[in-house]
């Protein structure tokens, strides 16, 4: 019965969609500026093969479509960027105010973050901290249509056309599916979608119906916006009860040595023997990445900060590349834990 609903709806969703991409007897919306161009073609003779999308479905879908220059300028790097600032970056991160919406967050969400910890063996306030960081748990998701954003940057904005290309696929792919709105989706100015701010790839490889309702909703169940980080995130190497991050003693030249990646690829043993030291301990055989994290001084001049980080803080980094942010959804989460810990404090004997 239950899977009978299921496609059920699935057939709704598909008439509804294609009577919006112009077939059956709705009038077909006039074509924008997608329309006919050769590089598109292209796109959807390998869509056809690789995804399986019905040529005819995606041409409609992608007639619709229009540029969003907005989207383009947001994503186009400024020619005097500002210098990068660890402490102002952590300080907009963790704000106050974000840290009460993750407590308000995890004590609602409380049952299914553990179920969550106990599926994938990811702790609640790295899932929390992620979604907190990446939407301000839902307040902020985008509001460009993800249809136009996708389209224009695979097809307008060069610097970054493949990997654009693959996640309109995917998009699409989904669409056809009946898995998600391909003309009503909203999103970033970067093709994010939802709470955790997922990639149409990562919704297809990782996201999960965790309130069990029969669909997928990143957008309005926190529920699946919470599996579905702990899926990525298990996806991508985590590994239960590992640390994830050490404040660090090291410096440029061994950063500059072990390459800035984002994989943990060097045994800490190693790292260690270039003088570099943690607040903690790690057996010699970890596996570990440095991050180094500079910040502006007060007389506008560069210090820089270090953390290790092990095969988990990797994980948060594909998640997002950047080293602001791992470090960020790191120590967010340790905030946390230390509310967790912190002795109750003793009421006050004036106050009653």
């Amino acid at each position: 019965m239950h899977n009978h609903n299921r496609l059920g709806r699935r057939k709704l969703l598909l008439g509804a969609l294609s009577l919006a991409a112009g077939t059956g007897h709705s009038r077909q919306p006039a074509a924008g500026p997608y329309a006919g161009r050769a590089d598109v073609a292209a796109f959807v003779d390998a869509l056809v093969v690789e995804h399986g999308v019905p040529r005819g479905w995606a041409e409609r879908v992608l007639a619709s479509g229009r540029r969003s220059a907005r989207a383009e300028q947001l994503m186009t790097p400024s020619l005097t960027p500002p210098p990068r600032d660890w402490r102002r970056y952590r300080q907009r991160a963790l704000g106050e105010a974000r840290l009460r919406e993750a407590i308000a967050f995890r004590s609602t969400h409380r049952a299914t973050l553990a179920r969550a910890d106990d599926d994938f063996g990811v702790p609640a306030e790295i899932v929390v901290a992620i979604i907190g960081i990446e939407s301000s748990f839902g307040r902020v998701m985008g509001s460009f249509r993800t249809l136009d954003v996708l389209l224009t940057l695979a097809f307008d904005y060069p610097r970054r056309a493949s990997f654009y290309r693959e996640e309109l696929a995917h998009f699409l792919a989904l669409g056809h599916q009946g898995r998600l709105d391909v003309l009503g989706q909203t999103g970033s100015f970067a093709g994010a979608i939802g709470l955790p701010q997922f990639m149409p790839s990562s919704i297809r490889r990782f996201a999960l119906d965790y309130d069990g309702n029969g669909r997928v909703d990143l957008a309005r169940s926190a529920a699946d916006a919470i599996g579905s980080v702990a899926s990525y995130l298990q996806g991508h190497g985590w590994r239960r009860g590992l640390p994830v991050m050490f404040d660090a003693i090291a410096n440029e030249a061994i950063a500059d040595q072990l390459g800035r990646g984002i994989a943990a690829v060097h045994a800490w043993a190693d790292v260690a023997d270039l003088g570099v030291r943690i607040d903690g301990y790690l057996p010699p055989e970890t596996q570990v990445v440095l991050l180094d994290l500079p910040y502006q001084q007060e007389d506008d001049s560069t210090n820089v900060e270090y953390r290790i980080g092990t095969a988990n803080l990797a994980t948060i980094l594909h998640y997002n590349r950047s080293y602001f942010y791992a470090a960020a959804v790191a120590e967010f989460a340790a905030a946390l834990r230390a509310l967790d810990q912190a002795p109750p404090v003793p009421p006050d004997p004036q106050s009653g």
